[in-house]
């Protein structure tokens, strides 16, 4: 079990943490009726309107405008100094462009500062584990969305998967942080510029003569139907995950939990009448959205290829057949077939009566004085190496596209 240290399998999920980043989309699937009721989530009521034909109303149109105005250079070079929640906008952003901004950071109304604090404390606690699960978990199930897949695919990020996968990682990584949102933090930031780069895909994508030949149809990507799927390949999953591993949650951290991703849902632009108000609503409405969307695609197979091999690069002792193995664990032998995972006869009855052993110890060891604090301190080192990798020492720039992937 030296390979499944908590080192490795960190490094294994900070490289690849959500690899959507909440929303890429492309092809029709049968879709049954939308009947999940706006009385289950955080706003209690809501039009009942399907989310599969509502997009981002604000942001929308304002980003085609900025694209169409060629703001795009302009853009990306002032956003590049706004890395903290409690800085002023740069100055000399198109005005309509700093409306839309100004508005966009404020957290909801229903934003509690404590159940955000016992997330960042659930987070310092169960970091090896919810880091295994957003790489090889939700970021390997996103290659198996089609419509994510393709998208990912498609647009200009699909062109460099290293600096995609660390573009999105800092997500994952930002959301985990223990100041998510607070002044010092840094997650309103990433939350809004992936709004607008949600936004600029909306526009730039239909234009894309790959994605509008493997897009069954649909005309505009990224609805909020698709936001809502990959939101729950990220914390429904992992809560499910985590209890299936028998990973002790308290009902603060779980609440906790559950509450950053509702924000984060929010600052990404989904409605408040989409968003699930418990775990069982959010159950409910995966198992809608998210179960029926799951597909083979060439390109999700190729982009989970490619991802898996990023994976190896980080650390030479990660073999590919160790890396599947534990995929295959994590994800299941369904999304392991769509997505190609090669079956590992030797690791997975391994990892299959080891990692419950292992899950088992280190629970032990959490209640020890200074364990908790020793164990943040490595898993936050590891977490800065992986950003540090993948982004080559560059800093990590969440830019709005102004073309799609070439070919």
């Amino acid at each position: 079990m030296d390979e499944l240290s908590r080192r490795k399998m960190l490094i294994a999920g900070g490289a690849l943490g959500a690899l959507g980043a909440l929303g890429m989309a492309s092809p029709a699937r049968a879709r049954s009726p939308w009947t999940w009721s706006p009385s289950g989530s955080v706003a209690g009521s809501g039009a009942g309107r399907d989310p599969e034909w509502v997009w981002d109303e604000e942001a929308d149109p304002l980003l085609a405008a900025v694209i169409d105005r060629s703001d795009v250079p302009r853009v990306n070079q002032l956003l590049r100094t706004w890395t903290r929640n409690d800085q002023p906008l740069p100055s000399g952003l198109p005005g309509d462009l700093r409306d839309f901004m100004e508005g966009a950071r404020r957290l909801p109304s229903w934003a509690d500062q404590r159940k955000l604090d016992a997330a960042a404390a659930f987070t310092k606690k169960k970091g090896i584990y919810t880091g295994a699960l957003y790489g090889l978990g939700s970021g390997l199930m996103s290659t198996a969305i089609p419509r994510e897949a393709r998208a990912v695919y498609y647009s200009k990020g699909g062109a460099d998967m290293k600096d995609r996968v660390a573009k999105t990682a800092k997500l994952g990584y930002d959301v985990g942080d223990l100041d998510a949102y607070r002044p010092q933090g840094s997650m309103i930031v990433t939350a809004v510029k992936t709004r607008l780069v949600h936004a600029a895909v909306r526009h730039l994508l239909p234009k894309s003569p790959g994605w509008s030949q493997t897009s069954g149809g649909q005309t505009i990507p990224i609805s909020q139907a698709d936001m809502m799927v990959t939101w729950h390949s990220l914390p429904t999953f992992v809560m499910r995950k985590l209890l299936d591993w028998k990973v002790p949650v308290s009902r603060a951290e779980s609440d906790g939990f559950l509450h950053v991703w509702q924000v984060t849902a929010h600052m990404l632009g989904v409605l408040d009448e989409y968003i699930p108000a418990s775990w069982d609503e959010a159950n409910a409405q995966s198992r809608q959205v998210l179960d029926p969307a799951l597909g083979h695609t060439a390109e999700g197979a190729e982009l989970a290829d490619v991802l898996l091999d990023i994976v190896a690069e980080l650390d030479a002792g990660l073999t590919r057949p160790l890396i599947n193995a534990f995929s295959r664990y994590t994800v299941g032998d369904r999304i392991g077939d769509l997505i190609g995972l090669d079956r590992e006869p030797f690791w997975q009855p391994l990892i299959g009566a080891a990692w419950p052993l292992l899950v088992a110890f280190r629970e032990g060891l959490i209640p020890l004085p200074l364990v908790p604090e020793a164990a943040w301190t490595v898993e936050e080192a590891i977490r800065r190496f992986v950003l540090l990798f993948l982004s080559e020492g560059r800093p990590i720039d969440l830019e709005i596209p102004d073309a799609n992937r070439p070919f």
